[in-house]
């Protein structure tokens, strides 16, 4: 195979790394608590029981952003457990402020691709909520083909599902709500909570991406679908 033909067949990323400036205390929270709570990359599955010390209702977030939505519905739940996935070192960084600040016990987080995760490190059946919320709606139709919500990703999130586990997406553009409802409405394995769009759940918190929408004159769509 040549170079030509390896680079050709590199995976569509649905993001690109834009590290941005880390500040001190970001880099030293993750330096202190990277140990406890940083979740490396590896080929074998996660024991999520022993990660967490406990077993408990599971969510996953893929693209936490700067962690703060996440930190609050840690606070706000804590008899439940948070996996957090983000790229990006900075945002990965500023969750770990927030967990250092209050002192929770039940998050854990990735700075890995969410592709990557879910096929060597998520098992079968062990999560009772995907959430992704605002997601980059790569809006240039040149670059649809770089969104995350696509069937093949879907088919392998609905794997980790527990029957009547809940996948939630949240967007602020409508053109993307449209294709993420057609391309969920389509796997047969899931079954759509409302007749098209649901209600925000009291769950969510609002993040930044979905105030700047708001700011901007966006709609907000939220779709939840369980697993049969």
């Amino acid at each position: 195979m040549s170079a030509g033909d390896k680079k050709f067949m590199r995976p569509i990323r649905s993001y690109v790394r834009r590290e941005g400036k880390i500040t001190s205390g970001q880099q030293n929270a993750i330096d202190q608590l990277w140990p406890k709570y940083g979740v490396d990359a590896e080929t074998q599955q996660l024991d999520l029981a022993q990660m967490f010390g406990r077993e408990a209702f599971t969510v996953v977030e893929i693209g936490f952003g700067n962690g703060l939505s996440l930190v609050e519905m840690a606070q706000q739940q804590p008899e439940q457990n948070f996996l957090g996935i983000e790229v990006h070192k900075p945002g990965v960084g500023s969750l770990l402020v927030q967990v250092k600040k209050h002192g929770l016990e039940n998050i854990r987080v990735s700075q890995s691709d969410a592709v990557e995760v879910f096929e060597t490190q998520i098992a079968d059946e062990c999560l009772d909520r995907i959430q992704i919320f605002f997601p980059d709606p790569w809006h240039k139709k040149r670059h649809h083909k770089r969104r995350l919500i696509q069937p093949d990703f879907v088919s392998l999130m609905v794997k980790k599902l527990k029957p009547g586990g809940v996948l939630h997406v949240a967007t602020d553009w409508e053109n993307y709500a449209e294709h993420i409802l057609q391309v969920l409405t389509k796997n047969v394995n899931l079954l759509n909570t409302a007749t098209n769009y649901a209600k925000k759940p009291e769950y969510r918190s609002k993040t930044k991406y979905e105030s700047r929408g708001e700011n901007l004159g966006h709609g907000v769509w939220d779709l939840l679908f369980v697993r049969r």
